[in-house]
């Protein structure tokens, strides 16, 4: 376990990475006997200083869902990281590069709530009750820890790599699309460089719901009615740079687009 201080000081040099865009040594090369609840810990100090400085929590993204993203990371257990109002964009946004290191995306699903959703039982069936609506979105990676060699007390503590989201313009009832055939075809600037459909999530893009409340019970808080939940990705992350125009066509769900400036 990690001291206050050791924490203290970890949160503040991912701030600092975050403010200057930069990228930080690898928190398990100094602390090798840091624990996850220490990540938690880490990524809690953070998420804190960004609310009292007047950023608003709109939701959380569910990391490293499908066996796409483990095997592209080497991590084999999900993760959570928390949204906030300042990282969220509409399809066709031109999204400046810079804001990020380590610039990726990602293919999702994001499920918007409608009613609070609490573990520690609950199941695939309660996630998507607790439903208003499921939109496609691209997650945008921000990575401010050196990525050879990262374990996931690294990816926790950096807020799950979570830099930005884009949503896109089509909005469905559970009920109205077969969730986990929703496709992903990722393409950049023309050219298709990543395919694959929902399922690849846990089998089922809400299972990550699911597993999110239950994992928020340990914690002792819940999902609240409102809140948007990236679901994880069904694709590996795809690099972008600037100048790069990116389309996600999602099938029935429609399309996104994007280009970094």
């Amino acid at each position: 376990m990690l001291t206050a201080d050791e924490i203290a000081q970890i949160a503040a040099e991912l701030a600092e990475a975050d403010r200057t865009h930069g990228v930080i040594e690898r928190i398990t090369a100094r602390y090798p006997h840091a624990t996850i609840d220490d990540s938690y810990a880490i990524q809690g100090l953070w998420r804190d200083q960004r609310q009292a400085a007047g950023h608003r929590i709109v939701g959380r993204k569910i990391g490293l869902t499908s066996k796409a993203m483990q095997q592209a990371t080497g991590i084999t257990e999900p993760d959570y990281g928390v949204m906030f109002d300042d990282t969220v964009y509409a399809s066709g946004a031109e999204i400046p590069v810079d804001h990020f290191s380590n610039v990726r995306i990602e293919v999702e699903l994001a499920f918007v709530l409608k009613a609070p959703l609490e573990g520690p039982d609950c199941t695939l069936e309660a996630a998507l009750a607790a439903t208003d609506y499921v939109v496609p979105a691209l997650e945008v990676l921000n990575s401010h820890i050196e990525l050879e060699g990262r374990t996931i007390v690294d990816t926790i503590s950096d807020n799950a790599a979570y830099g930005a989201m884009v949503l896109g313009d089509t909005r469905r009832r559970v009920d109205e699309v077969d969730l986990p055939w929703v496709p992903g075809v990722l393409s950049k600037n023309g050219e298709v460089c990543e395919t694959g459909v929902a399922a690849g999530v846990l089998g089922h893009p809400a299972t990550g719901v699911a597993w999110l409340a239950n994992k928020f019970h340990q914690h002792g808080a819940r999902l609240e009615a409102g809140e948007i939940i990236l679901a994880g990705s069904f694709t590996r992350p795809m690099w972008v740079s600037r100048g790069d125009d990116v389309l996600a066509d999602y099938g029935p769900m429609g399309t996104i687009t994007c280009r970094f400036v």
